[in-house]
């Protein structure tokens, strides 16, 4: 190896691994080196962009060798687009990984006892499995090198992703392999009327331009949501254009706009305009229908959400007579997906509209024996509230990548429910929260699950039995 320090160039690097976070990963002279565009097996020339005293992080400008791990990327964008990260890697190997991320995080992390890890559950289908994407539209697409070079004077206004790193740069996109190619039509769509009508796109930089974000939803069900955000109430131009797009589509089931002249894309905050349809559509999990607005929270990958719950199910070996607390229940999907099987479920989550939507499922699948309250997770969860509703048979958690609260753990410490399964998107922070309820805690089973194929993203379930 030769090192240029000048340039910072480390020359003929075998890249060894692959991070939790989704970067290659090498060691010459035993300092970690992240690489944001390598595959374990190359051989290649880095480029060090930065350096820290523990590692550094670089980017792979010249292949000696190729890895034998690589495949042929399905998507032209690849390597500029935010959307995937490792479409260069064979699929088995992006699970081979993901499965000892989980091992790793659970030996170096939390170093309690646990039994062999299941073999991850893997999806059918790798490509056009995200129910909901979101498209920035701007009238300055970002151009690729090649685009550049080749001298042609490419149309800038455009409907994409954003380039990763760069909040203001977004790559105009004609077909995307996460979704349904229902939203490449949509979005081709949209873009040439806008085009042709002469309808200005934004400029996120100068806070100006029309047409703002586009979000489409498809479910299994077959109902289609689509909505457009405008930065100014223009009504005769909006109803004109949202007119033309459900004949263009006339399958939506729901075409909903926003008037957005905010800072930021975030819709959370702002009123939701029913052009044509329903306010929202139905996804079916399981034997159970939920309902999906625009700005409700639920799994993006439903054929793996089903995979999910089911094994969350199957490790809470509920009979019928069990009372189960279901911990950050999001909109009670998993609740709802376990409630037949139950005596009595008890949701708590954060957010007060995540709950009435949780109600609404409720409602929908008429079921009878859930319930839902609001708050923070720590300040819900003490003694009068267990005293109030029974000490859980089974507790069900599903936090937020930074994991459970410390006085949450505390609190399942104090309530010693007989079985506690913990379904995870952060398999650190997961271990981490089991070491802390490993002194009256041992683990049972642990089954990943991957959700989200050419990602660094894996869901984990651990069933936790307390001790004797």
């Amino acid at each position: 190896m030769k090192k240029n320090k000048k340039e910072r160039i480390l020359e003929k690097v075998l890249i060894t691994d692959l991070a939790a976070e989704g970067k290659a990963v090498a060691k010459p002279e035993g300092k970690a080196v992240f690489i944001k565009n390598a595959v374990p097996g190359d051989v290649a020339d880095l480029r060090i962009y930065r350096s820290k005293s523990s590692f550094a992080e670089a980017e792979a400008i010249h292949f000696h060798e190729y890895s034998s791990l690589r495949v042929q990327p399905e998507c032209e964008y690849f390597g500029v687009c935010g959307g995937c990260a490792r479409q260069d890697l064979a699929y088995a190997e992006q699970l081979r990984f993901k499965q000892q991320w989980v091992q790793d995080a659970f030996e170096r992390i939390g170093k309690f006892p646990f039994p062999p890890i299941k073999p991850i559950l893997g999806c059918d289908e790798i490509f056009r499995y995200r129910n909901k994407m979101e498209y920035g539209l701007t009238d300055n697409a970002w151009l690729t090198n090649e685009q550049i070079q080749s001298g042609v004077d490419f149309e800038r206004r455009g409907i994409g992703l954003h380039v990763p790193g760069k909040f203001d740069k977004i790559l105009n996109i004609d077909e995307c392999h996460l979704q349904d190619a229902f939203g490449d039509r949509v979005r081709s769509w949209v873009r040439s009327y806008a085009i042709e009508n002469e309808l200005s796109f934004f400029n996120i930089r100068g806070q100006e331009g029309f047409l703002r974000t586009l979000l489409i939803r498809i479910a299994r069900t077959g109902e289609k949501m689509v909505l457009l955000a405008f930065t100014e109430d223009r009504q005769p131009e909006i109803q004109t254009m949202l007119a033309a797009l459900l004949q263009a589509f006339p399958d939506i089931t729901s075409l909903l706009y926003v008037i957005n002249n905010k800072r930021n894309d975030t819709i959370y905050d702002l009123d939701v305009h029913v052009f044509h349809g329903k306010d929202h559509i139905v996804e079916r999990l399981g034997n159970c229908n939920f309902k999906i607005g625009p700005k409700s929270f639920f799994q993006t990958n439903s054929r793996q959400a089903e995979r999910l719950y089911e094994v969350t199910a199957a490790f809470a070996g509920l009979t019928g007579k069990e009372v189960v607390y279901d911990l950050y229940t999001g909109t009670g999907s998993i609740a709802c997906f376990v409630a037949d099987k139950a005596a009595r479920i008890v949701g708590v989550e954060y957010v007060p509209e995540a709950v009435a939507d949780a109600y609404e499922n409720k409602a929908m699948n008429g079921l009878e024996n859930l319930e839902f309250f609001a708050g923070d997770m720590k300040d819900v969860l003490n003694d009068t509230f267990i005293a109030t509703h029974g000490t859980p048979d089974v507790v069900i958690t599903d936090p937020p990548r930074a994991g459970m609260h410390p006085d949450v753990v505390e609190t399942l410490l104090r309530l010693q429910a007989p079985r506690i399964v913990y379904v995870s998107c952060n398999a650190a922070t997961q271990a981490r929260d089991i070491a802390l309820l490993s002194e009256r805690y041992e683990v049972l089973d642990v089954q990943p699950v991957d959700m989200f194929p050419h990602t660094h993203h894996v869901e984990n379930v651990a069933l936790l039995q307390r001790k004797a």
